[in-house]
């Protein structure tokens, strides 16, 4: 079985974010081998699709896999199997992918970029909790619930320099959420080509901290949205990797626009 390793959300190996991606001949093997696959892929995400027929409401079927758990949402596997699609002619056009988070769709731009179509997180401002800023290493600003597709704390800093010193206690950051907590603040120069910065760390799924997060802007998107007076904005998701999320908000929906490329394409024995 073909396998693909795909970095998302970045122009260049070894950036953003890698996923795996494996295209099935047909419907999904049961989730036992589904979740060892993804662990001995060993990345944030690893990413099943099968194609689905004519004439519904998508085109493919799609789930993703942490190396420990199977996740509602997941924006950088998403790209990187849109990526495979369009890159090796499985697809052409926008496709349509059923989820548990309902119909994603992907499309492709002609300079190579992909934009995903998902649902806006609603963001509910909550108390801070006791504990969460000796856990994450500084002091929250605010403090927002994103809802159960997302299932982050979102905590807003005071600066960039904040998110980008972070060293957290990634075991403790588990008891805020049920996946982890998005950490953000306002770009300190917005001339370098970003509007805020983030930081995510997820150790309820397996992963410390997540290179670069797709639906962590889903959320993201309307937090800074609402504090820039601007739809259209340039996330920095600021891990040693890094990668560049470009995300418009349209209402109940989020677009976001990033690129990806394949660095690894070989077989599955198993």
């Amino acid at each position: 079985m073909r396998m693909r390793i795909v970095d998302a959300f970045t122009d260049r190996p070894f950036a953003g974010n890698p996923a795996g991606v494996l295209l099935l001949d047909d419907a999904f093997p049961d989730d036992d081998w589904l979740q060892n696959v993804a662990m001995e892929v060993n990345h944030a995400e690893t990413a099943f699709a099968h194609r689905l027929p004519e004439g519904g409401e998508a085109d493919w079927a799609l789930r993703w896999f942490t190396p420990v758990a199977e996740v509602a949402m997941c924006g950088h596997a998403t790209l990187a199997t849109a990526h495979v699609l369009h890159t090796t002619g499985a697809h052409e056009g926008p496709v349509r992918f059923t989820t548990r988070s309902g119909v994603l769709v992907a499309t492709p731009a002609e300079d190579g970029s992909i934009t995903l179509d998902f649902p806006t997180a609603p963001l509910t401002p909550a108390e801070i909790p006791a504990g969460v800023a000796e856990a994450l290493g500084a002091q929250p600003v605010a403090v927002f619930d994103t809802g159960p597709n997302v299932g982050d704390l979102l905590v807003e800093l005071a600066d960039e320099k904040t998110v980008l010193g972070l060293a957290p206690d990634h075991k403790s950051l588990g008891a805020y959420s049920a996946r982890g907590v998005i950490a953000t603040a306002r770009a300190d120069d917005p001339s370098r080509g970003y509007d805020f910065v983030s930081r995510c760390f997820f150790p309820n799924v397996g992963i410390d901290e997540d290179p670069v997060t797709g639906s962590a802007h889903t959320a993201l998107a309307p937090h800074w949205s609402a504090r820039l007076g601007r739809d259209d904005l340039t996330g920095l998701q600021a891990s040693r990797r890094t990668g560049l999320v470009r995300t418009a908000l349209r209402g109940e929906r989020t677009l976001l626009t990033g690129r990806a490329v394949t660095v690894i394409d070989g077989e599955l024995h198993a």
